[in-house]
């Protein structure tokens, strides 16, 4: 019955039927290659990827002292809380706080189970050790310096910190006369701040 009624169709009907199944099956295959070559782009590796910071000990006159994998080092501030940096404003333009995009790490002494982070009002994370907010000194401009230790900047000291997660309060030789200014006014952190301008032009080395 189905050949009769196809005798039945005009000659430009007949010859549409098998070019009409054509195009649909081109169609189709078309369709299944486009979705095959879209999956392995959905399962590419996203470009912006992170990068792990690393807190290492470094050893120092007064002990050794915690440092980033480049050998600058890093310090807690006394008025900050445990997971908790109080550090705002003028105070992070020369005390800029230690953050990462990534992992933290722990090496040569560091110890991986004091690392943590905090969430800073600007979404940054904060590295914390042992429940100290982390900070770099922006007079600090190559490895092992510690023109920080001691300073009495914006109210409270800074010190280095000790791979147990105490503070050490002891003066570093490195530091030489540069504690000694720092620790000798209160005054003399904050303009040192403000002239932070040329230490963090050479902070800026850091990378």
């Amino acid at each position: 019955m189905s050949m009769s009624l196809l005798g039945r169709l005009p000659m430009a009907v007949k010859l549409g039927v098998p070019v009409a199944a054509g195009l649909l099956a081109a169609a189709c295959g078309t369709a299944a290659g486009s979705t095959g070559a879209g999956t392995p782009a959905s399962g590419a590796p996203a470009s912006g990827s992170t990068t792990a910071t690393v807190i290492e000990s470094h050893a120092g006159s007064a002990g050794p002292f915690l440092t980033n994998s480049s050998g600058r080092a890093v310090y807690l501030w006394t008025a900050d809380g445990m997971n908790k940096s109080t550090a705002q404003g003028a105070v992070l333009g020369a005390w800029p706080p230690v953050t990462t995009k990534g992992h933290v790490t722990a090496a040569n002494g560091a110890k991986a189970a004091d690392l943590g982070t905090i969430t800073r009002s600007d979404g940054s994370k904060q590295v914390t050790y042992l429940g100290h907010p982390l900070y770099y000194f922006a007079g600090d401009s190559g490895p092992g310096q510690t023109n920080g230790q001691g300073s009495n900047g914006f109210g409270a000291k800074w010190w280095l910190v000790a791979p147990a997660g105490t503070k050490i309060t002891v003066a570093d030789s490195a530091t030489g006369a540069a504690a000694a200014a720092a620790n000798s006014s209160p005054t003399a952190p904050a303009s040192s701040g403000g002239s932070s301008a040329g230490g963090s032009s050479a902070g800026g080395s850091w990378g």
